[in-house]
C-alpha cells in the first residue's frame, strides 16, 4: 500500500510534466550579453568588446552582432566590437542582434573616456533562491562562487530542504529552466536538508548559466528552479 501512495503522485507528476513540456515548449527569451565590460577606456586607445548570444531555447549560438556607440565623436566602435576612445566623455556601447524567431535583443554598457583604462571588477559570487514547481518540497538559498583556482562552488544555505521521496533527483545549471537539454549536469542530489555544496570544474564559468534546475531523471520531470539574482 505504501508503494501505491508513493508511485501515484509521481505518475500524476509525470503526466502533468509531459503535458507541461508540450505546452511550455522549451522556449525562453533570447538574450545577448556583453561579457567583458570595462568602466573607463584610456584616451586614444582601443578595446575589444565581446558578447554571447543565447537563442530562444537558451543555447549559446553564433550570430551576427551589430556594435554601436551612442556618441561616435567620443567613442567609435567597428563591426568587430573594437571601441576607440576619441575624446574625453561618456558613451553607451551596445551589442544588438535579431534572433531567428525575429526578436530584437540588445545589451548595453556605459563607457567613459579618461586618463587610464579601468576594468570592471569581476563578479566573484552570484546568488539566488530555488523553489519547487511541483507539490514536492524544494526550497532554499544558493550561492555560486568562483574560487582562487578557477573552480566554482555551488553552495546551499541551511534553509535548503528537498523531499527525500523523490527518486533520481538531479541538479543542473542551465539557461533554459524548462528542459535539461543543453544543461550542465552537476550531479545527483544526496543531501535533502541543510548546508551542502558542489564543486564545478574551471571549464564552467561563473556567468555561463542563469538558472539552477532540479529534475527527477527517471520520470524526466522538472521539480524546481531558481534564477540568479545577479
Amino acid at each position: 500500500m505504501k508503494n501505491i501512495f508513493f508511485i501515484l503522485p509521481l505518475l500524476l507528476l509525470l503526466l502533468n510534466g509531459c503535458v507541461g513540456d508540450d505546452i511550455l515548449e522549451d522556449r525562453v527569451d533570447p538574450v545577448i550579453r556583453i561579457t567583458n565590460p570595462i568602466d573607463t577606456i584610456e584616451l586614444n586607445t582601443s578595446y575589444q568588446y565581446e558578447a554571447d548570444f543565447f537563442n530562444n531555447v537558451g543555447r549559446l549560438t553564433t550570430t551576427d552582432i551589430t556594435w554601436t556607440s551612442s556618441d561616435e565623436s567620443i567613442i567609435s566602435i567597428d563591426g568587430d566590437g573594437i571601441a576607440t576612445a576619441l575624446q574625453v566623455g561618456t558613451a553607451i556601447i551596445s551589442a544588438e542582434t535579431t534572433a531567428e524567431s525575429g526578436e530584437f535583443v540588445r545589451d548595453e554598457k556605459v563607457l567613459a573616456v579618461g586618463n587610464s583604462t579601468v576594468v570592471t571588477p569581476p563578479t566573484l559570487e552570484r546568488t539566488g533562491t530555488v523553489a519547487t514547481t511541483t507539490f514536492y518540497v524544494l526550497e532554499g538559498d544558493f550561492t555560486l562562487t568562483e574560487e582562487d583556482n578557477g573552480e566554482l562552488t555551488l553552495s546551499f544555505a541551511d534553509n535548503y530542504v528537498a523531499s527525500a521521496a523523490l527518486p533520481g533527483l538531479y541538479v543542473y545549471l542551465t539557461n533554459n529552466p524548462n528542459t535539461i537539454s543543453g544543461a550542465y549536469e552537476i550531479g545527483p542530489v544526496s543531501v535533502f536538508s541543510g548546508t551542502h555544496s558542489y564543486t564545478l570544474p574551471s571549464s564552467v564559468a561563473l556567468t555561463d548559466y542563469e538558472y539552477v534546475l532540479y529534475f527527477c531523471e527517471p520520470f524526466n520531470v522538472k521539480v524546481g528552479d531558481g534564477q540568479f539574482d545577479n
